[in-house]
């Protein structure tokens, strides 16, 4: 029997997908917002009454709350196993649950009468065979469970709730069987729930068990049929001996294959040794799968299939000119090695000394300018296959050069791969990503692309799993990296390397009018002529929308755009066909994400106090523009010294050192102040802080910085440069000057300083860009500081120039 007294008044603390039954001890994570609230409560009312805080715990399920809870006491707070803030409770006995009050803390406080719960002493007869026969099933189960200390601690409990409520530790148990036991008041009618479900599970046991017991028999079965069909096999094979009869076999197959196959004479002998053995094996050994399966990839590999070279020049540049806009040194490349290879031909000389005429180009620039696409038009034009290896991340050596044949599982390299899926001993395979390969303790896999690249070399290539000659003299490679820094020395040195220093403009416009807009508007389901993109929008597209050297951003943009249009023509917003301007697209997209420096209000441009200057530099995705910031410290807070900020690197940073002391000795040669340099400390800041930067070619741009606030003189806005700086004064020439005169043009900077060293350089810069640039070669940084700072107007103190 049970009966309902005591009234209460507790915190709630809700249980999500969890039970907890009288007399268990559970720990709880105080992370739990509604958890650490309630403890938190339950132990500021603890604070006025005597004993140990006290909570209700309650189940929730799916937001709904039971209608029993547990009376819980909080036994200890401290730190679970994990580290995180826990505390331990302990079930006390089952409250029925009333209406909503208020209390303390941010928890939710509910009014409850505890249940008090009475058995019969002694206990009747069908109440003790109950908890004998609970007993029994507990102890079956903990026995299969190995849970030997358990069974122990079952059979010393003599009260029937207790016993009852103790199944609440039980896995197997479901939610709503848990919330049912504690819904369950009678303790008798408890512990007979409890009974059914122990009960129920231990018969899905025993079924559980029985059919994985029919499967091992049946397992066994094929196994033993297995054995007496191999015995069969081998009676009959006696019986065949015997009587004389042939019968083909699968060694003789291979056998058969290999002999017909057209293999170079090398190869047909490892080929036929491998036969030999594979006769002589037995069929269990495993050693017969690894020969059949060396002997299918050898099979399957084209050894002398080739396919033939379109040598129609002019049709060939056509190809490269329709697919690409722009890349002429890629395309001038490609055209002349096709052009040679077509003479060699004519005169007989296709072969010599074993090689033949095969190429390794290493295609090199910034993200997006295409140059994985390239590599399938150079095939075309060629009239090749393709074949396109990613190694970003490979890290093992037998990726490139296969696995030992002696490993389980061992497979040929990426090259030997390529050459079977391109079906030809004279593909265009493509290397793509070669500067993100990695090495470590499984090898470098550049360091075994060596061979495969050198044209000395490769025409006797050996792949670890095949370990017969492979001829890849024919081969024409093209390698993709973003930076040539990160491709080994040795590995560059049998490349010839074509820069790919990104797009101007105009290509950007012709690349999304013939290219970029047909493939975004099939995308988005419209036809050729629905929409039509106007130059002016294309070339705001390109300038505004997105700042890069490839097109990569320009297509999302073309796409964002062609989607507006299909949405809103769906809406009935817009009809079709529709002509986009300029003016369209701040309606469509939203406002342009670039706007040139030069185009902003003077006041607010970086470059409108003195100590800003304007650089040029060449990052992985193509060249940029650089701010350089410098300001003097006040001689009352700040000690003389130098502090450079901006994530730099060495070279940067010594770059800042010999600007710094290349005015200190020529300042009043350039009528500088620079007294006030030795008390007060110099901060030169590069923006874009969380960005990597080293380099020498800021080293004019920091002079003329450091000149710039020391001189009150502001930097021209329309100015940038770029140069490294001697101890004398002198500008020393840098690299990668195309990607940063493209960089210049694409911020609006209309005159650049460059070093008089790289003016050779400009032949490679398009002649539209050079058009629009004011270039300056100079050789000396006087001459920097002529051209860069505008003409003093006031005596600025250097004090306010910081």
């Amino acid at each position: 029997m049970a009966s309902t007294t005591t009234p209460l008044t507790l915190p709630v603390l809700p249980l999500d997908n969890e039970v907890v039954l009288p007399g268990m001890v559970v720990p709880l994570d105080l992370s739990d917002a509604d958890v650490r609230a309630a403890v938190e409560a339950a132990q500021a009312a603890a604070r006025s009454t005597p004993g140990k805080p006290a909570v209700l715990l309650v189940p929730r399920v799916d937001g709904t709350y039971a209608a029993t809870g547990v009376l819980g006491t909080v036994e200890q707070v401290g730190r679970l196993s994990d580290g995180d803030p826990g505390a331990l409770i302990r079930g006390r006995g089952r409250v029925r649950i009333g209406a909503g009050t208020t209390g303390p803390g941010a928890a939710l406080w509910v009014e409850g009468t505890t249940v008090e719960e009475s058995v019969p002493d002694p206990l009747p007869g069908a109440v003790a065979e109950l908890v004998k026969e609970y007993k029994a099933l507990a102890t079956s189960w903990l026995k299969k469970r190995g849970a030997w200390q358990v069974v122990d601690r079952v059979q010393q409990i003599d009260g029937v709730s207790a016993l009852a409520d103790n199944s609440g530790y039980s896995p197997f148990l479901t939610l709503e069987q848990k919330v049912e036991l504690l819904e369950t008041d009678d303790p008798v009618a408890r512990l007979r729930l409890a009974t059914e479900q122990l009960r129920e599970h231990l018969a899905e046991q025993d079924v559980a068990e029985s059919i994985a017991k029919d499967v091992q028999e049946g397992v066994d079965k094929q196994q033993r049929e297995f054995l007496l069909r191999r015995q069969l096999e081998a009676v009959r094979k006696e019986l065949r001996d015997l009587n004389g009869e042939q019968a083909g076999d699968e060694t003789d197959d291979y056998r058969a294959r290999v002999e017909a196959a057209d293999l170079p004479e090398k190869v047909r002998e490892a080929a036929l040794k491998e036969v030999d053995k594979l006769e002589r094996s037995s069929d269990q050994s495993p050693e017969g799968s690894w020969i059949r399966t060396w002997l299918d990839t050898v099979l399957e590999l084209p050894w002398n299939e080739r396919t033939q070279d379109e040598y129609d020049i002019r049709g060939a540049k056509a190809v490269l000119d329709a697919e690409h806009a722009g890349l002429d040194d890629v395309k001038e490349r490609i055209t002349e090695y096709l052009a040679v290879r077509k003479r060699r031909s004519d005169r007989g000389l296709g072969v010599v000394g074993g090689r033949r005429g095969g190429a390794v180009l290493a295609l090199v620039g910034p993200p997006g300018v295409g140059k994985t696409s390239l590599g399938e038009s150079v095939a075309h034009a060629m009239g090749r296959s393709f074949v396109r290896v990613a190694l970003g991340g490979v890290r093992d050596e037998a990726e490139i050069r296969g696995h030992r044949r002696t490993y389980v599982g061992a497979l040929p390299g990426r090259i030997v791969r390529a050459i079977k899926e391109a079906g030809s001993m004279n593909p265009v395979v493509l290397l793509d990503e070669i500067d993100k390969v990695g090495s470590d303790f499984r090898g470098d896999p550049a360091a075994a692309l060596l061979e495969v690249l050198d044209p000395a070399q490769n025409h006797t290539f050996r792949d670890h799993y095949l370990e017969v000659e492979l001829d890849l003299s024919d081969v024409v490679f093209l390698a993709t990296a973003n930076v040539l820094e990160a491709i080994p020395e040795a590995l560059l040195d049998r490349m010839e390397v074509v820069r790919l220093d990104g797009y101007t403009e105009d290509e950007k416009v012709v690349i999304a009018r013939d290219h970029l807009l047909p493939r975004q508007l099939e995308r988005a389901g419209l036809e050729p002529g629905e929409v039509t993109l106007e130059e002016s929008a294309l070339r705001s597209l390109a300038g505004e929308y997105t700042r890069e050297a490839g097109v990569r951003n320009l297509e999302r943009a073309v796409a964002r755009l062609l989607r507006k249009v299909a949405a809103q023509h769906e809406l009935g917003e817009r009809e079709l066909p529709a002509v986009l301007t300029d003016a369209d697209l701040r309606g469509l997209i939203g406002r342009p994400h670039h706007v040139p420096e030069s185009a902003q209000d003077p006041a607010e441009r970086r470059t409108a106090v003195p100590g800003v200057a304007t650089g040029l530099a060449v990052t992985g995705a193509g060249g940029d523009v650089l701010f350089v910031e410098a300001s003097l410290a006040d001689p009352e807070t700040g000690g003389a010294g130098l502090t450079l900020t901006g994530q730099l690197g060495d070279v940067m940073k010594e770059s800042a050192q010999i600007a710094l002391s290349f005015l200190r000795s020529h300042g009043a040669e350039l009528e500088l102040p620079v007294t006030g340099l030795k008390d007060r400390g110099v901060h030169i800041h590069f923006p874009a802080g969380a960005v990597p930067k080293d380099g020498p070619s800021a080293g004019i741009t920091m002079t003329t910085a450091l000149a710039s606030l020391l001189s009150g003189r502001q930097v021209r806005t329309d100015v940038a440069m770029t140069g490294e700086v001697s101890l004398t004064g002198r500008v020393l020439p840098i690299g990668g000057l195309k990607q940063k005169l493209l960089a210049a043009h694409r911020a609006g900077v209309t005159t650049v300083v460059i070093p008089k060293r790289n003016e050779a350089d400009l032949d490679d810069v398009p002649a539209e860009i050079l058009d629009k640039l004011e270039v300056h070669p100079v050789a000396d940084v006087r001459q920097v500081l002529e051209i860069a700072l505008s003409p003093a107007t006031a005596e600025i103190p250097v004090a306010a120039a910081a």
